[in-house]
This record gives C-alpha cells, sequence and structure tokens, in this order.
C-alpha cells in the first residue's frame, strides 16, 4: 500500500495506523527511495517503476518484511504513484487530503522553506527556497523569490494535484476517523480493524489556520492554492 499526500497532511500517522492491522507492516518513509525520487520523477514509468520496486524489495528483505502487506508513506511518492502502482500491480494507493491552509500553517513551523534554513531532511534533500524537483519548470525562478507562505501553499498544491490522479482511495484529514468503512473496504479487511486502528486521530489542529496565518500570508496562500482549495470544497476567507 502507498499512503501519499503533502508533507504535514497526516501521512505519517495514516500509514502508520494501517501499517499497525495484523498481516500489514509499516515501511515509514523508505528514506533510500525518498532519496531517489527526484530522479525517479524524470525517468521513463516503466524504468522507475523497476528502480522503486528494486528499493522497495531490499528494505523488505532486510527489515524481515516479505510476507506482510508493507505500507510505504514517503509524500514524494505522489509524484511516481503511477510508476509505483506498476511495479507492484495488487497494491492500493490511499491519498490523505487535508486543508492546504493548515498545512501551510504546519510547513510555516517547520521552517522547511524558508530561505534562512539551513541543513538537510534525512534523504539529504536540503531545505531553503531553493524549488525543488517538482516546481513547474517554467516558475523555478519565481519560486525561489516567493514568500515562504507561498512556497508551502505551492508544494501543498503540487502535491496535492499528483497524489489525485492515481490514487484509488481518497480520504479527508478533517473526516479521517469517519473514512474507515471506506478504507477497510479498499483493503479488503473488517471495519472494525480500521475504527480500532485510526482511535487516536486528534482533531484539534483543523481550522488553526484561522488564528495562525496573517493576512498577507493567507492571502498568498490563496492566490497561489486557491482553485484547488475551492475545487476541493475548502471555503475560502473572502
Amino acid at each position: 500500500m502507498f499512503v501519499v499526500g503533502c508533507p504535514r497532511s497526516g501521512t505519517t500517522f495514516t500509514g502508520a495506523a494501517l501499517g499497525s492491522l495484523p498481516g500489514f507492516v509499516d515501511l515509514d518513509e523508505v528514506t533510500p527511495l525518498k532519496a531517489a525520487l527526484p530522479r525517479l520523477a524524470a525517468l521513463p514509468e516503466d524504468e522507475a517503476a523497476v528502480e522503486l520496486r528494486a528499493i522497495l524489495e531490499r528494505v523488505r528483505l532486510l527489515g524481515l518484511a516479505r510476507g506482510l502487506r508493507g505500507v510505504e508513506q514517503t509524500p514524494e511518492t505522489s509524484f511516481v504513484l503511477p510508476a509505483a502502482l506498476r511495479a507492484y500491480p495488487e497494491s492500493v494507493a490511499v491519498h490523505v487530503l487535508r486543508d492546504g491552509r493548515d498545512v501551510v500553517c504546519s510547513l510555516l513551523e517547520r521552517g522547511w522553506f524558508n530561505g534562512e534554513r539551513s541543513g538537510a531532511d534525512d534523504a539529504g534533500h536540503a531545505y531553503g527556497s531553493h524549488p525543488r524537483f517538482w516546481v513547474e519548470p517554467e516558475r523555478r525562478e519565481e519560486f525561489a523569490q516567493a514568500s515562504e507562505a507561498r512556497r508551502a501553499a505551492w508544494a501543498w498544491r503540487r502535491y496535492v494535484s499528483a497524489a489525485r490522479d492515481g490514487a484509488a482511495v481518497e480520504v479527508r484529514y478533517e473526516s479521517l476517523r469517519e473514512s474507515a468503512g471506506e478504507l477497510a473496504r479498499a483493503l479488503d479487511i473488517g471495519d472494525a480493524e480500521i475504527v480500532r486502528a485510526l482511535a487516536p486521530f486528534r482533531a484539534s489542529s483543523i481550522g488553526r489556520w484561522q488564528r495562525d496565518l496573517s493576512p498577507a500570508q493567507l492571502a498568498d496562500v490563496e492566490a497561489e492554492a486557491g482553485g484547488l482549495l475551492q475545487e476541493l470544497g475548502y471555503t475560502l476567507s473572502g
């Protein structure tokens, strides 16, 4: 199973919850795959599928996870989802969708797109204001010059658009517990098991954008991603 979506959308919680089910194993974010994804995203789908499967099978072998249903939850897998599903034809892709404004709040806290941030993540991808592999080529210079809030909204828009193109199941962070039945049907397991796995979910951060984003930040977010927010049913501030 592939759990995809924008970082800070609940993919970690959802992946861990599904990985705790009997017969499943949470592979977490697979660091070798995460490191390879910018390169895989540029390959033809068939080539990317072969490499992706080779990476994951090594991880499954080393982690003694063969024979179990692996739950891979690297957000950047969103950008190679057709290749991932080609590599594992019987797999299921679950997209965790969260209000982009709340995602921006969380990303601003992390500072991953802050122009003054140094360092890199566990896969060696640098933090800061530079354009990532998922930025449209013709807008790379614009990305580097945008506000941090706009860059975060940009990330949300690109991840969500990519994940929606390939995921068979889409669940909303705001109603994650209510998605138990849909997930149970997709995974062919009992509703009660999913309900128990999702029980620890806490909804306290829903709607935080209303108090945490400044008017200028909110304007930048809606300028970059307002169209997709509206398309997905999230009411804009104005």
